[in-house]
């Protein structure tokens, strides 16, 4: 071989080492901040035969069970219960909920599992339907009478 191409092979060899060492090192480091999303039933029952730890990080979906939102008079504490099709899962949470936030409605919780059915939440984040509208919009909607489009039978 030509000392000249064993040289370049040797330059992008260590070029393509660091490159891959970096990632990797990368990955490593981004590993501590992944939270992974789970239902209540993927919680209980787990999640590709993997049920989460407790002490993970993670983030949790579901609605919110009707009758099951306790505050304490005293602070910001809110317990809630969370549910999809099947088992329930606790969530406690210190601060000031969304506006959104209500009893039957979907929630996003960020938060640690403290127990196999409980987590200590620090995030809660409230959907919002699909079908918001701007007030303003809305106004002007009023007065449009809408019609049934004409069906493609019709205009043939």
């Amino acid at each position: 071989m030509n000392p000249r191409r064993k040289q370049r092979l040797i330059v992008i060899l260590s070029i393509g080492g660091l490159l891959s060492a970096a990632v990797g090192l990368m990955l490593f480091a981004l590993n501590d901040n992944i939270d992974l999303f789970y239902t209540p039933s993927e919680i209980i029952e787990g999640k590709q035969g993997k049920t989460p730890q407790v002490g993970q990080r993670l983030r949790i979906g579901g609605l919110v069970v009707p009758g099951s939102v306790t505050r304490d008079p005293d602070s910001l504490q809110v317990t809630f219960s969370l549910i999809d099709t099947g088992p329930k899962v606790s969530i406690s949470y210190q601060g000031i909920l969304p506006d959104l936030f209500r009893e039957g409605q979907g929630i996003v919780a960020t938060g640690v599992l403290t127990s196999p059915n409980h987590i200590q939440a620090h995030e809660v984040l409230a959907k919002h339907d699909e079908e918001y509208m701007p007030p303003e919009l809305a106004e002007k909607m009023k007065g449009i009478k809408h019609q049934k489009p004409a069906s493609l039978d019709d205009a043939l």
